[in-house]
């Protein structure tokens, strides 16, 4: 497999798992580093490598009166004092080829939304910044459609990419995981990412907001771990109740930790 250096200390695709994960919006220097620090130490104590991940702009929200985020040269501050004080790096995402330069400039990774993954000016640009690339496979693609996108980014000589899953639509309000999805992804030498929180999201099921399933967060955690990934990607808050958005699908700290562990208690049998 093509493992992908993020920096000296963490490879992706190599002997340890990784966990993706933070708030789903970047609600503040002071919550972002809250959360950042305590999966830091969970994963230190788990020996997992940790990547902090929060949006600065929400662009997909499904009420437009909804809370999309501190913006991009806010939400830039915030990942530049995370990185400061909790020392660990930092993924977000990219929805405009115009974002990338500047966002390039203070994280370690880029992410392109599922919704977007096609949008061949943004990966481009994405892949032309030099820093990996997450892509996210769109809710709407098969998982051996991939390979065009992942293609795209190689395109730019850079070949640091990664795919996740997240749920395919599956009639309305509803997604599900077909898990030899990891497999097909893999087949393209490539890490694969579950994100276990997402895939159990009920978009828009709320009316003017997305809804969640959380308590199949866990199965599916375990079941994509015995399938085959080299990262988990979660949504983690304190107070989900609170979060500005993707509070029904987002774990809290006990959460994390129960699904973490188990995880890398499987992933260590592979």
């Amino acid at each position: 497999m093509n493992c992908v250096k993020v920096n000296d200390n963490i490879v992706i695709g190599g002997s340890k798992l990784t966990l993706i994960g933070g708030p789903c919006t970047a609600e503040g220097a002071e919550l972002c580093c809250e959360v950042a620090l305590f999966l830091k130490a969970l994963c230190e104590k788990l020996d997992i490598q940790y990547i902090f991940k929060a949006s600065f702009d929400k662009a997909n929200r499904s009420s437009g009166s909804s809370r999309r985020g501190p913006g991009l040269e806010e939400g830039l501050k915030i990942f530049a004092e995370v990185k400061k004080q909790c020392d660990v790096p930092v993924i977000t995402d990219v929805h405009e080829s115009d974002e990338v330069a500047a966002v390039a400039s203070v994280v370690d990774m880029l992410q392109i939304p599922a919704f977007l993954c096609r949008q061949t000016d943004l990966l481009q640009a994405a892949g032309k910044s030099g820093l990996p690339v997450n892509i996210k496979k769109g809710q709407f693609m098969a998982p051996e459609d991939m390979k065009g996108c992942i293609e795209k980014v190689r395109m730019t000589g850079n070949n640091k990419v990664l795919l996740t899953e997240r749920g395919s639509s599956f009639g309305y309000h509803n997604l599900v995981v077909d898990m030899r999805g990891l497999a097909t992804m893999r087949n393209f030498d490539v890490p694969v990412v579950f994100d276990a929180t997402h895939s159990v999201q009920l978009p828009g099921g709320l009316g003017n907001a997305s809804g969640g399933q959380r308590e199949f967060v866990f199965p599916l955690a375990r079941a994509a771990a015995a399938v085959g990934i080299d990262a988990l990607f979660a949504e983690v808050h304190p107070r989900p109740a609170e979060a500005w958005s993707d509070g029904p699908n987002s774990l809290d700290f006990d959460g994390i930790t129960e699904v973490l562990t188990k995880v890398k208690q499987i992933y260590d049998l592979r």
